[in-house]
């Protein structure tokens, strides 16, 4: 299918960095999640690919596992990606905050805006990845896709021992909760800035520019942005990638 119906976005040169240091424990024991298999194909490359497919982005930054910057160096090598796009590795930290910045550090000049994504995210849209950017390019400082809340939530005290019951604290309002997913985009010196001056509740990238008492705002995500965490998640992205399959022939 054409993409020529997507908009432009130029006027801004824009770079993604994606952390991938982690080892993902909620799925068991093995290789890094980011190196998982998702289709035959490591969930990291679905990721970068689809970064990759927004013409706005023109390089992609794959922070690696401190000592496996070389392996996935290979591992992207190997794989088919946009030749529009530029792709570059770095070794991660020990923390997923101090591996963005290790990716941000790398960014060359001219690099207007910065997304950040999850590589456990590997199914994200270009559309949402595009509208991320547009509303960057249009003057928020920090921009999250979030999907409204379809459960109730309850605030509890948290319980001592795991399992035992906990005394629910509040309810809050469902109508103004979201949950955020990723690429969250960024104007760059503002995310630098971010990282040189926060350093505690950090939670995501945008709370890192909330405490700096900036604007953050909220475009609509998207349900195939959902985050592979667990065994069921693996399952349930398998099936997305099926409909893809038969819906666009690929």
């Amino acid at each position: 299918m054409s993409d020529d119906s997507r908009p432009s976005l130029s006027g801004s040169r824009t770079a993604a960095v994606i952390p991938a240091a982690g080892r993902g424990v909620r799925l068991g024991p093995g290789a890094p999640k980011a190196l998982r298999a998702l289709n035959g194909t490591p969930m990291l490359i679905h990721a970068v690919r689809a970064m990759a497919a927004s013409r706005a982005v023109s390089l992609v930054v794959v922070v690696a596992p401190p000592d496996g910057a070389a392996e996935v160096k290979t591992l992207l090598d190997a794989h088919a990606l946009p030749e529009r796009t530029d792709f570059l590795v770095v070794p991660g930290g020990d923390s997923r905050q101090e591996s963005v910045k290790y990716g941000l550090d790398a960014l060359p000049p001219g690099i207007d805006i910065v997304l950040v994504h999850d590589a456990a995210r590997p199914l994200v849209p270009v559309d949402t990845v595009d509208a991320v950017i547009e509303a960057v390019r249009e003057g928020a400082p920090a921009v999250v896709p979030a999907l409204p809340l379809a459960d109730t939530v309850k605030e509890v005290e948290p319980a001592a021992v795991a399992g035992a019951p906990e005394p629910v604290v509040a309810t809050p309002e469902r109508a103004r909760l979201r949950a955020v997913q990723t690429p969250q985009g960024f104007d760059r010196a503002t995310l630098v800035r971010a990282h040189e001056t926060v350093t505690d509740n950090v939670t995501d990238d945008a709370s890192m520019v909330e405490q700096l008492g900036l604007r953050v705002v909220v475009v609509p995500g998207h349900e195939e942005a959902f985050k592979v965490t667990r065994p069921l998640d693996l399952v349930l992205a398998e099936a997305v990638l099926a409909r893809r399959r038969l819906n666009d022939g690929f």
